[in-house]
């Protein structure tokens, strides 16, 4: 999640801390209306399964995108290192990182 704007790991962020703090979770980057392309891009991919660890690394690949809009595929491992997925063996998930790249640069 972002706590005032920079990406933070959730599960050491304490209710307290985040009081008064302006917060963005993964429900905030897009709508169930309007994904994200971060957020599209996982589902067309098929890097979403259990779900458990889909909403970090989607707040993860939103905050490499506004950092380094074309990543490399070292760059995307070493943005998502913090967020462990036991389904998808991270190969769709890098797809996903990719297809969103690609597709937020061209618009």
């Amino acid at each position: 999640m972002y706590l005032d704007g920079t990406l933070v790991c959730a599960c050491l962020v304490l209710a307290g801390q985040a009081e008064g703090r302006d917060l963005v979770t993964v429900e905030g980057i897009g709508s169930a209306e309007s994904l994200h392309p971060v957020q599209a891009a996982f589902v067309e991919a098929g890097a979403v399964q259990c779900g458990f660890c889909t909403p970090g690394l989607i707040v993860a690949t939103h905050d490499l995108l506004r950092r380094v809009p074309q990543p490399t595929t070292v760059q995307i491992r070493e943005a998502l290192a913090g967020n462990i997925c036991r389904c998808t063996g991270y190969a769709k998930i890098i797809d996903a990182v990719h297809l969103a790249a690609g597709r937020m640069g061209s618009s």
